[in-house]
C-alpha cells in the first residue's frame, strides 16, 4: 500500500529541476554511503546531459522569461559599474547639496553671495544695465533694482589698503579711513538715525573745533528749513510716515585718499545707499529711495594745527537724492509710492538714473528737482 503525500508535502512533479539538482549534490556530498538515484533524479540528469551535448543551457528560475531582451541586463551592468562612484557622489551631495548645478534642492546659501558684484575700487565707466522689471515686495524689496547685487549695509563700505602718504604714516591713513567709515555708517546706516533719531554716532566723529559747522548741523536737526536741512548729510525718514521694508540697506561705493592740506590725510568717500520702504499705515507697497553722498574729510595733524586728535574735519559734502518729495524741508526724506502722484512740488528738472555712479554729482544745479528713470 503506497503512502499518499500530504497537502503540506509537494509531489515530485511540482519540485523544480534545479532544486532536485541541488538536493542531489548535497546528498552526494553529505552522505558517506552512495544511494541509488530515484527515477526523477535519473530523468533530470539525463535531460541535462542531452542539453549540454547540444550546447544548450537551461534558464535559471530567477532570471525571468527567455524572451526578455538585453536592455534590462545592460541597465543592470551600467548601474553595477556606476555603483561605487555614484554612492560616493550621493554621499558628497548629501553633505553639500550646493555642489549640484542649479541647486535643485534650493539649499545653495552661497548663490546670492556668488552673484554679488565685486568691490568697487574706482568710479565705474557706465551706469548699471537694465534690470528685470520685477515689482519689489516685502520678501524681495530689491527686486528689479541694480542694488539687488550690491552689498548689505556696512559690508558695502570696504576700506582701501592704507599706505603712507608723504610724511603721513600708514597708521594715520588707516585711522582716517576708519573714521570716515564710522561717519558714513552713523549718518546713513544706523537704524535709529535712519528712523529719525539724532545721529549721535556720526556727530561724534566730527571735530568740535569746527564750531560753525556743528552749529549749522545742530540747527538743521532742531529746526529744519530750506537753508538748514539735515538730509543734506543724514538719511532720515519719519517713523509715522514710512518704515523700512526689512533690515537691509544696500550700499555701494569707494574711498580714495591723498595728502591733505592740513598736514594730514584727505579722504574722499563716494557712496550710494538704497532704502526699501513701506507706508507706516497703509497697503504693503514697497518703494525705494536712493541717496548718493560724496564727502571730503581730512584727518589733520594736531601737532601743526589747532584740531582735535582723532576727529575729522568735514571739508565739503554733496548729495543726490532719488525718489523724495520736492520742496519739503522738514528734515526728513519723503518717498513717493506708485500709483500716487507727487506730494510736493512737481519735478521740472532733467531725468536722472539714480544708480548711475559713473557720472559726477552736478554741484552747479544742486537745488533742481528732477525725475528718476528708475527706483
Amino acid at each position: 500500500m503506497s503512502e499518499k503525500p500530504s497537502d503540506d508535502q509537494p509531489s515530485a512533479s511540482e519540485i523544480p529541476d534545479d532544486v532536485w539538482e541541488q538536493f542531489a549534490r548535497d546528498t552526494a556530498r553529505n552522505t558517506s554511503a552512495p544511494k541509488e538515484p530515484s527515477a526523477r533524479a535519473r530523468m533530470v540528469t539525463e535531460r541535462l546531459r542531452q542539453q549540454e551535448a547540444r550546447g544548450e543551457s537551461p534558464p535559471g528560475w530567477r532570471t525571468g522569461p527567455a524572451t526578455m531582451n538585453g536592455r534590462a541586463a545592460r541597465r543592470r551592468t551600467l548601474w553595477a559599474f556606476l555603483g561605487v562612484p555614484l554612492a560616493v557622489a550621493v554621499a558628497v551631495v548629501a553633505l553639500k547639496p550646493s555642489l549640484l548645478p542649479g541647486d535643485p534642492f534650493g539649499t545653495d546659501e552661497s548663490s546670492a553671495a556668488a552673484s554679488q558684484l565685486p568691490v568697487e575700487t574706482a568710479a565705474p565707466t557706465a551706469a548699471p544695465g537694465a534690470s528685470d522689471p520685477e515689482t519689489p515686495t516685502l520678501d524681495e524689496p530689491f527686486a528689479g533694482s541694480p542694488a539687488l547685487r550690491w552689498a548689505d549695509g556696512e559690508d558695502g563700505i570696504v576700506l582701501p589698503d592704507a599706505k603712507a602718504v608723504g610724511s603721513v604714516p600708514k597708521e594715520r591713513v588707516a585711522q582716517a579711513l576708519k573714521l570716515t567709515k564710522k561717519l558714513l555708517v552713523g549718518a546713513n546706516l544706523d537704524p535709529k538715525a535712519v528712523r529719525g533719531a539724532r545721529p549721535e554716532a556720526a556727530l561724534s566723529v566730527l571735530d568740535p573745533k569746527q564750531p560753525e559747522l556743528l552749529d549749522e548741523l545742530d540747527t538743521a536737526l532742531r529746526s529744519p528749513s530750506r537753508e538748514h536741512d539735515p538730509v543734506t548729510l543724514f538719511s532720515r525718514f519719519r517713523p509715522d510716515e514710512v518704515r523700512p521694508a526689512g533690515e537691509v540697506i544696500k550700499t555701494r561705493g569707494h574711498m580714495t585718499f591723498k595728502k591733505g592740506s592740513h598736514g594730514g590725510v584727505a579722504v574722499r568717500a563716494d557712496y550710494t545707499f538704497v532704502y526699501p520702504l513701506v507706508r507706516a499705515d497703509g497697503p504693503p507697497d514697497v518703494t525705494r529711495t536712493i541717496v548718493r553722498r560724496v564727502i571730503d574729510v581730512e584727518l589733520a595733524d594736531p601737532a601743526q594745527y589747532r584740531v582735535t586728535a582723532g576727529r575729522l574735519l568735514l571739508v565739503e559734502y554733496d548729495q543726490e537724492i532719488g525718489n523724495s518729495s520736492c520742496d519739503v524741508h522738514d528734515g526728513y526724506l519723503h518717498p513717493e509710492f506708485s500709483p500716487g502722484g507727487p506730494t510736493g512740488t512737481a519735478p521740472t528738472g532733467p531725468a536722472t538714473d539714480p544708480y548711475d555712479r559713473s557720472r559726477d554729482i552736478d554741484r552747479d544745479d544742486s537745488d533742481a528737482c528732477g525725475t528718476v528713470t528708475r527706483t
